[in-house]
Order: C-alpha cells, then structure tokens, then sequence
C-alpha cells in the first residue's frame, strides 16, 4: 500500500484516484468547465459544512450550471468514500476531502447547450499540515511581476472554478525564485491573494487584509476569522487596499486557508515579518482552534 493513499467516488463509485475514471469528453477536462469546493475534518467532523456549500451554490449560478446532487446526498457519499479510505489506508487523523462537479460530457465545442449531465468527483486523503519549521520561522513569499490576477470583469476570481492557470503560473515564477508562496497583484497593482489562500497582515495589534472588491476568492477561513473569530480573541480587523510599498510597514503577515487556516508568513521579498508565540497570527490560530473544536461538538451529525 502507498504511504500517501488517495481515494476517489466518481458518480458514486468508489476507486482509487490513480485510477482513470472520467470522459476524454468530458467538459472538466477539456476547458476547465468545472466548480470545486474543499472541506477539512476536525476531530473527525467537516468543518464549516454549511458555508462550503453555500459557495459552492455561489459558484455553480455563476456558471449557468444546474448542481444536480445534494448536501444530504453528496454527504452520504463522502462518508462512503472516507470509510473507503480509511479501509483502504489503514489510517485515522484530519482529512481533506474535496467534491469537483464538472459541466459532463457530450460533443466537443464551447456551447454549454452541448453538456449532457453534470458529473461528480470526490477525493479523500490525508490533510495536510504546516511543516514544523514552516510554523516556526514562517512561509517566504514571492511578489508575482510577470502576471496579475484575473479581473473580475474577465474571469471572477470569487468563482471556485476547475481552471487554475493563473494561479498555476504566477506560483511557477515566486518558485522559481526559491519562494514557498506568490504575492499576486490585481491590475491595479494592489496586493490580492496568494496562490491558493488568502493574504492577511498585522499592524499595531490589528489585522488588514484586502477587500473582497481587490478581485479575491472569499475564503471561508478568512469569512470566519472576520465574521468573529478574530473579536473572540480581542483583535481588531479591516479591510484595507494594500500596495506592494506598504508591506514594509506591516508588523506580521499570514495566510489564510481551508486546510491549513493560519499560517505565518516570514518573508516576502527580503521584507522580513514577525514569527512568534505572541505574535497577533498565533493569536489568532488559537482562536480558530477553539472555535473549530466548539463546532465539532455542536455538529456530531457531520462526522466523517
């Protein structure tokens, strides 16, 4: 058995993920004509249910495409798959689960008209963790120069989609640069995301991060942390418009994502931030914790 065992539930059958499952037709495949959502376990239960789901919704009337399943089916079907891994794997701990609803198949050609049926993937495996020195000397970052995000007028960022280019090649270049991350501007120049996560800052005690009008995905981690979380722990927060000249003045930097939630970032372009066990980011990730582990007990009906 592999170290690293994926397990996969395309249309509700169950395989493993190396194994080829879908269409050559198939409109995820050929153009990207896809949505996709993920979710995380804490204590075995799926984080933030609800809110995934409602993004989800988001991102399928954006693209004119019908969700033909459920929350009730598709959670019935995840719990299959995660026994299938477990099974498979021979493994507990936090997973990843990620749900990919794609246009389906038919003749090739653009034309929406031309889809049959939407199609579903499910991949469980293992969620990943912040390395140790990663969590103690934080992430070094990257500025992209060569590509700027999409414009909302062009291909909305907000929109969780199967096609990931830009994001792809802006991270080609920070790593290319020996960095872990990119910074990726807006057109305006202003400072947006990073590559799968969004970008947050601490000055004076309080937190910044770019408004939802810089072109972002609305993260679900950073909903939560501004819908409260950051209040429970005593930390002011504002959306500000932020250029690369300010980083200088900014005190900490941190990233927020789904399967990590809070990650210190060090470095960005030689521009060094605050890493420590006082910092407002480790703050912060102790409030998250709590709060995950408050909705794990008031959601037994969502175990995994």
């Amino acid at each position: 058995m592999p170290m690293h065992y994926i397990q996969a539930n395309t249309n509700g059958r169950l395989h493993p993920a190396g194994e080829p499952s879908i269409s050559p037709l198939n409109r995820g495949f050929l153009y990207g004509d896809a949505i996709y959502e993920v979710w995380r376990t804490y204590h075995g239960v799926i984080f933030a249910w609800e809110e995934h789901w409602g993004r989800m919704r988001a991102s399928a009337q954006a693209l004119h495409m019908k969700l033909e399943v459920t929350p009730v089916g598709v959670l019935s079907e995840i719990r299959r798959t995660v026994a299938a891994y477990r099974e498979q794997a021979g493994r507990s701990g936090e997973l990843y689960i990620r749900l990919q609803i794609t246009r389906g198949g038919g003749p090739i050609g653009l034309d929406i008209a031309l889809a049959d049926k939407t199609d579903f993937l499910l991949i469980v495996q293992p969620c990943p963790e912040t390395a140790p020195e990663k969590a103690r000397a934080g992430m070094r970052l990257s500025v992209a120069t060569s590509l700027r995000r999409n414009p909302v007028q062009s291909l909305d960022p907000a929109w969780k989609t199967g096609n990931y280019l830009n994001n792809l090649l802006c991270l080609r270049e920070a790593r290319a640069r020996g960095a872990d991350d990119v910074v990726i501007l807006n057109i305006a120049g202003e400072v947006a995301e990073a590559s799968v996560s969004n970008i947050a800052f601490a000055k004076s005690g309080k937190i910044v991060t770019p408004p939802l009008s810089a072109g972002i995905l609305g993260g679900i981690t950073r909903a939560l942390v501004l819908g409260g979380i950051a209040a429970s722990a005593g930390i002011e927060v504002s959306e500000e418009t932020i250029l690369p000249a300010d980083l200088g003045s900014m005190d900490e930097c941190f990233l927020l994502s789904t399967t990590k939630d809070i990650v210190p970032v060090g470095e960005i372009d030689g521009v060094r931030f605050k890493v420590a066990p006082d910092s407002v980011a480790s703050r912060l990730k102790a409030a998250f914790a709590r709060a995950a582990d408050d909705y794990a007990c008031a959601h037994p009906e969502l175990a995994a």
